[in-house]
């Protein structure tokens, strides 16, 4: 398959990912965060089945027996066309959308068939840095501190200088303790890993690192973004039971305790979109006014290496 070919079916993803977030978007303050997921999944199925490919998703909300959801394994698209391995978030950031809060995205990459790691929809320990540092600059099994020390090193500031995103939870706080004893910054946020790494790839945000433990999903997704983007992740997966341990298995991982780089998450070209839902600093919510709908997308494709902001207006028949 060709970068061309895959650069085809990216008008197709982009209305996929802003179908969801229009559909989610209705559901936003009102306090049923089943119901905005259901009615993103339900916008993304129905745009992926109109792309001429036959699509696979190899990152989704869970197995089959968890349907209507979009789970791993199902097949979408028309059935013709290249093969493509879709991972895949409808709505990160439920919670977010149901209390009307911002930084709520929907978010998917495309890749040829093999190129997304399968990974189970468990937990994974991350850390993320964006492009212009040398190779191998973070390591997951090193102290927080000693990253924390080596990136400001890298980029010739004085460690104070260094910010590090990390989701607000009780079991990141020897994480949120170790960046602060090493003299960093910790900006905590809420929600929305993935939107959290695409920060640390961009040099406009003074978000120098993500660290934490969230999604799977939201893991192969970031290395997809960070391979357009350009930037350094490892990850491993975390395991709460023996439960998980048995979807992991049944995804065919063998070595549990493996660390994952992002080219071996995210090993082939691949296209990454997000569309707001609520709004907040990456993307723009989405906006009724009399007789249209606006949408603001993020597109990033590997080859060639692009990043857009697409503002999209739909007429609203009978407005």
């Amino acid at each position: 398959m060709t970068s061309s070919s895959l650069s085809n079916l990216a008008l197709g993803a982009v209305e996929a990912a802003e179908r969801a977030a229009i559909a989610a978007a209705r559901l936003a303050g009102r306090g049923d965060k089943i119901a905005a997921d259901q009615a993103a999944v339900d916008a993304m199925r129905k745009a992926f089945n109109d792309m001429p490919m036959r699509g696979r998703i190899v990152i989704g909300e869970g197995e089959r027996d968890e349907a209507p959801m979009l789970y791993i394994g199902e097949e979408v698209g028309t059935g013709e066309g290249p093969e493509i391995d879709i991972a895949l978030d409808p709505l990160e950031g439920t919670s977010l959308t149901a209390g009307g809060k911002p930084e709520a995205l929907t978010l998917l990459a495309l890749a040829p068939r093999g190129g997304l790691l399968h990974a189970p929809d468990t937990y994974m320990d991350k850390i993320a840095v964006g492009p212009g540092l040398p190779g191998g600059v973070i390591n997951l099994d090193r102290p927080v501190g000693e990253n924390v020390a080596a990136v400001a090193k890298a980029k010739g500031v004085p460690v104070s200088e260094v910010t590090v995103c990390v989701l607000e939870r009780e079991r990141h706080q020897s994480i949120i303790d170790g960046v602060r004893a090493a003299g960093a910054r910790v900006v905590l946020i809420p929600d929305g890993d993935v939107a959290a790494i695409i920060a640390a790839a961009d040099p406009a945000t003074n978000v120098d690192m993500y660290v934490g433990q969230g999604g799977a999903p939201e893991g192969v997704l970031s290395a997809a973004v960070l391979r357009c983007l350009g930037g350094q992740i490892e990850c491993r997966l975390f395991f709460r039971n023996d439960d998980e341990r048995a979807r992991a298995a049944k995804t065919g991982i063998k070595d549990l305790d493996r660390k994952y780089t992002g080219a071996e998450m995210a090993s082939k070209d691949c296209l990454f979109v997000a569309s707001g839902v609520t709004g907040g600093q990456l993307l723009d919510a989405v906006r009724h006014s009399p007789g249209t709908v606006t949408t603001q997308t993020l597109l990033l494709s590997s080859a060639p290496r692009s990043r857009r902001i697409i503002t999209t207006q739909r007429f609203v028949e009978g407005g």
